[in-house]
């Protein structure tokens, strides 16, 4: 039902009229000092990808990559991580493989089940939706300035609790109103955003103050301490996202930022959208316009 054509957070096969699989994979090498966070945070990640098409997961397979030069509790404590957060999903953790490799890498391989008729795909955003953002931005520039040395403790304390925290909630509390949904990981939010409205007549207007940014994220860009991928995201969108005067480089800088086990972007009716935010689910950071012709995609004001 779904495939690699639409960008979509995961593939989609139909086994019966109230029946199909949702299977997705994600891996990477730790943004974390701590293996056991570094588990947790790889798990939820790729957990992630389920909950952002409607699904519920099921099983999970490790994805392991290791070098042999490192101690063996350093792996284990990867693993413990990831099996609890798998755990924490209520889903099982069956196996795995790994390999030897220079640098360690870990992941999972899931599998979910969803509705036929209740997929949530990153298109189908209508004029008039709003936007709403499960998780605050910011990850990648505080792991980078963790990487420096130059984060402070309770930040880096924030971000490992975003990015441990599971989608399901936010999922589970937007059944049967999301008209389109995707979670926003490496591309930035800009770069996913694109993706939700990509091959339609439609565009976005985003307002910069609505946004939700982790603590000491705006300060950690200004100090340039911004990832390589946040400037391979801006390259990439290109002439499609227009920002106000307003809107200084670090701000843009933050929407750009590759985000790791991010939160997801929902594009729903107004009330459902008002529901949501008023639940603490996530904040309104926009609306879904139609776009006309020559417009940028996007504007942030």
């Amino acid at each position: 039902m779904i495939g690699a054509d639409t960008s979509d957070d995961a593939a989609v096969y139909k086994l019966t009229d109230d029946l199909a699989l949702v299977s997705t994979l994600d891996f990477f090498t730790p943004m974390l000092d701590d293996p056991y966070d570094f588990g947790r945070v790889a798990a939820a990640n790729a957990l992630s990808d389920v909950y952002a098409m409607g699904g519920r997961p099921l099983i999970a397979l490790n994805i392991v990559a290791f070098p042999r030069s490192l101690p063996l509790d350093i792996l284990q404590a990867i693993l413990a991580g990831g099996a609890d957060v798998v755990a924490e999903a209520e889903a099982r953790l069956a196996g795995g493989h790994s390999i030897a490799d220079d640098s360690p890498k870990y992941g999972l391989a899931v599998t979910g089940i969803v509705h036929p008729k209740k997929i949530w795909a990153n298109q189908g955003a209508k004029p008039g939706d709003f936007l709403l953002l499960t998780k605050p931005l910011g990850s990648g520039i505080i792991c980078t300035a963790l990487k420096g040395g130059l984060a402070a403790d309770n930040h880096v304390q924030q971000v490992v609790q975003v990015m441990t925290t599971l989608n399901r909630r936010a999922a589970e509390a937007a059944v049967g109103q999301v008209n389109a949904c995707t979670d926003v990981t490496g591309f930035g939010l800009l770069g996913h955003l694109l993706e939700m409205l990509a091959g339609k007549e439609v565009g976005a207007q985003i307002h910069m103050s609505q946004v939700p940014v982790l603590p000491g994220t705006l300060e950690y860009a200004q100090l340039g301490l911004v990832p390589g991928g946040a400037y391979r995201n801006r390259k990439h969108c290109g002439n499609l996202v227009k920002f106000a005067p307003n809107v200084v480089k670090a701000e843009q800088d933050i929407v750009f930022d590759p985000q790791t086990s991010g939160g997801l972007l929902m594009s729903l009716a107004e009330e459902a959208a008002q529901h949501l935010e008023e639940e603490g689910v996530g904040r309104i950071i926009g609306q879904v316009v139609k776009r006309i012709e020559g417009a940028p995609a996007v504007e942030i004001i």
